[in-house]
């Protein structure tokens, strides 16, 4: 084990001691945030320490029988539990560096969903709501929750554009990857002759941003306007002034809503898509920082990027960001999609990975 690693867990042991004393402490209960933060903190490094408590035991049990070795009745056995230590701490070592990745803290967090229809005209918005549909049910295999924010509907089916929040356990950490240009190959039930068609949308997956932590807005940086919604909505929705844009004029990131029929939940929902986009953007821009030093292998999540074609007459879906095809489209348009966001976490995983051996590398 590189020595960097070995000292960062054994500040870790220490780190629970501490924890441990702490949480037994009689006043412990007094500040419930400050004890919830440490129970989490507790439970997060407890998994950790206990692994490398197993390492050093099988880094002892070899050490033992290193000095087994001299005795020759002893010298087989020896050898076996050399080489099956060995093999205890080499799955343990990849196991704790594992653990010891960094978490994004967004994993956790509800998330903005938009698409919107790009090149192909009316399929590509058929497309979009094609491509909302898959979102919706892999969603309720998630037994998430789906809010539409706001939504312009295509004359022909599907959608122009549509804004949706989705809300429960680990959204991000399972959607954060499809943000990108998304290409459809198929024969449009329109084309009388047969031919294949190619459109595309874009999708953008965004967490839902802390309102006091995560982005500051300065309410002089903002113009908020009100205007009637436009639409079938029924006889309320056309006599008030209940849509809502705010536009933010150092970015000019532009939020429209007018689903609800309230002004004043319209204003928040626009606030709440309008931060998401703004922390967007700070993220992709620090990540197009540390794509001057090293590539992500997923990709940046650059709108223009192409990450994924669906071929229905081939029956193929194929994300090119880490070379995966699947001959299942059907099955993924109607939301089983774990095998795809599985891999690209896995793929993920194995670059942190490949990241932190090089850091490890650097410090020796």
């Amino acid at each position: 084990m590189k020595s960097s690693i070995a000292s960062k867990l054994e500040q870790l042991v220490l780190r629970l001691g501490e924890l441990t004393r702490l949480l037994s402490s009689e006043d412990v209960a007094r500040d419930m945030d400050n004890y919830r933060k440490l129970t989490r903190e507790h439970s997060e490094i407890t998994p950790v320490v206990e692994l490398y408590q197993s390492f050093k035991q099988a880094e002892e049990d070899a050490q033992t029988a290193q000095g087994m070795l001299s005795d020759p009745q002893m010298k087989s056995f020896a050898e076996v539990e050399i080489r099956e230590a060995k093999e205890r701490m080499a799955a343990i070592e990849v196991d704790l560096q594992k653990l010891l990745l960094p978490k994004d803290p967004n994993d956790e967090r509800n998330t903005f969903l938009e698409i919107r229809a790009g090149t192909g005209g009316d399929e590509s918005a058929l497309f979009a709501g094609d491509l909302f549909r898959m979102y919706t049910r892999f969603a309720e295999r998630n037994r998430w929750q789906v809010e539409v924010i706001s939504e312009s509907a295509s004359e022909v089916g599907g959608f122009k554009e549509v804004i949706a929040k989705i809300i429960g356990q680990g959204v991000y950490s399972k959607l954060k990857f499809e943000s990108g240009g998304h290409r459809v190959q198929r024969v449009p039930a329109t084309e009388t002759q047969g031919r294949i068609h190619t459109s595309a949308c874009t999708v953008a997956v965004m967490p839902e941003a802390d309102e006091i932590n995560d982005v500051v807005i300065n309410p002089a940086e903002i113009r908020i306007d009100t205007f009637r919604a436009s639409g079938a909505g029924g006889q309320h929705i056309n006599k008030t002034d209940s849509a809502v844009r705010i536009t933010h004029l150092p970015t000019g990131i532009v939020v429209e809503c007018q689903d609800g029929r309230s002004q004043h939940k319209n204003k928040a929902q626009a606030m709440s898509v309008l931060m998401a986009r703004i922390k967007d953007k700070q993220v992709r821009e620090q990540a197009a920082t540390q794509a001057a030093t090293r590539k992500s292998l997923i990709g940046s999540g650059d709108r223009s990027e192409r990450i994924r074609t669906y071929n229905f007459p081939q029956g193929r879906v194929t994300d090119h960001r880490i070379n995966l095809t699947l001959y299942k489209i059907q099955s993924i348009m109607d939301g089983d999609m774990d095998e795809v966001t599985g891999a690209l976490a896995a793929e993920h995983q194995a670059e942190q990975l490949a990241a932190l051996g090089e850091d490890a590398a650097a410090q020796v």
